[in-house]
């Protein structure tokens, strides 16, 4: 029974590890269609946006599973708990991706993207916040969460700094409010897949406590 259990936790690891693959690779090529103004690029990465959909399904299965077929208790039922959670959040970065390649394509070769330097900024700052609460993750390291969660703080003030850009451009350009707006929605994406790495991220950190508790007991 136990090792059909412990089959289970070892699948539902590697899915997890997969859909954290799949949103980073979503990610950077929404940004690299959003720099490149690549409307083609950006069509694409809408469309495979059902792969991560697909994957939140699966291991949402897995976890229903194993909470009726096991019942899972302790440290087994946190890290069930966790991943179901983390996987919402996973899943939210994933449609944000699709939200800036529609910001991408509403825009086409018209956008001046190049001109905010702040959002360049929060483009960067948000990968390493997805690709370090994804690897800390996978390496189990809490230092590494805890570093996703103080570089929020980053994001959060390159937020700031791209709202004051903004109403300066519409102050003295009101021709330009309509981008300026789109401008303005795809540095909120930005912000918003900082806060969910942010919660990955602690997600990791209380399965890692829960799992010190255990073993010092």
């Amino acid at each position: 029974m136990r090792s059909r259990f412990d089959e289970q936790l070892i699948e539902l690891n590697t899915e997890m590890i997969e859909m954290g693959n799949q949103i980073i690779r979503a990610i950077n090529e929404a940004i690299e269609a959003l720099i490149k103004r690549d409307v083609e690029k950006a069509k694409a990465i809408m469309e495979n946006d059902t792969v991560v959909d697909h994957l939140q399904k699966k291991i949402e299965g897995i976890c229903f599973n194993l909470l009726i077929q096991q019942q899972p208790v302790a440290k087994d039922l946190r890290t069930v708990t966790a991943a179901m959670k983390m996987v919402t959040d996973m899943e939210r970065i994933g449609d944000h991706a699709a939200d800036i390649s529609e910001m991408t394509i509403l825009m086409g070769n018209n956008s001046r993207i190049d001109k905010f330097e702040h959002v360049s900024k929060m483009a960067s700052e948000t990968m390493i916040m997805l690709n370090h609460s994804i690897e800390a993750y996978v390496e189990k390291d809490a230092d590494k969460a805890g570093e996703v969660i103080e570089h929020d703080d980053i994001v959060d003030n390159l937020f700031l700094d791209t709202k004051k850009d903004i109403i300066d451009l519409i102050r003295n350009n009101p021709c330009e409010s309509e981008e300026a707006t789109d401008i303005l929605m795809i540095a909120k994406y930005f912000e918003r897949i900082g806060d969910h790495a942010t919660n990955i991220a602690e997600w990791v950190i209380y399965l890692l406590r829960t799992s010190e508790v255990k073993n010092e007991i």
